[in-house]
């Protein structure tokens, strides 16, 4: 269940701010996920009610919504993500995946150190 809920009757920044939160993403992240400025995100979300709208449909995608909801013509639902994964741990995956067969490695087997040793902690508390 999201941690944030969209604001009843406000206005496209709030919705936008809300969502942002609620999909676990900075200002920071969701720029970069759909390539545009930190400082366009913070307009947005500070000063405007006028949606962008050769943004509307890439802001819907990556926060998991529909422009519907964006614009406020809809009531808040979200759309079932395909894996139970949160936005944050999806988008490390994806930067994992596209890095080349030696750095991928490296990476996985120190993920893999730190798995063995929780479980480890684990067993030996139990």
């Amino acid at each position: 269940m999201p941690k944030y809920t969209l604001p009843a009757g406000d206005g496209f920044a709030a919705r936008l701010t809300a969502l942002r939160k609620g999909a676990g993403f900075t200002q920071e992240q969701l720029a970069a996920e759909i390539g545009i400025s930190r400082r366009r995100i913070a307009y947005y979300e500070a000063e405007s009610d006028h949606p962008p709208a050769s943004l509307l449909s890439e802001l819907a995608r990556v926060l998991n919504t529909t422009v519907d909801e964006l614009l406020g013509n809809e009531p808040a639902k979200r759309k079932p993500r395909p894996a139970s994964l949160s936005p944050r741990l999806e988008r490390r995956l994806k930067q994992i995946e596209s890095l080349s067969p030696k750095p991928k490695q490296q990476l996985l087997s120190i993920i893999d150190t730190f798995i063995a040793a929780e479980q480890h902690r684990r067993g030996s508390s139990s």
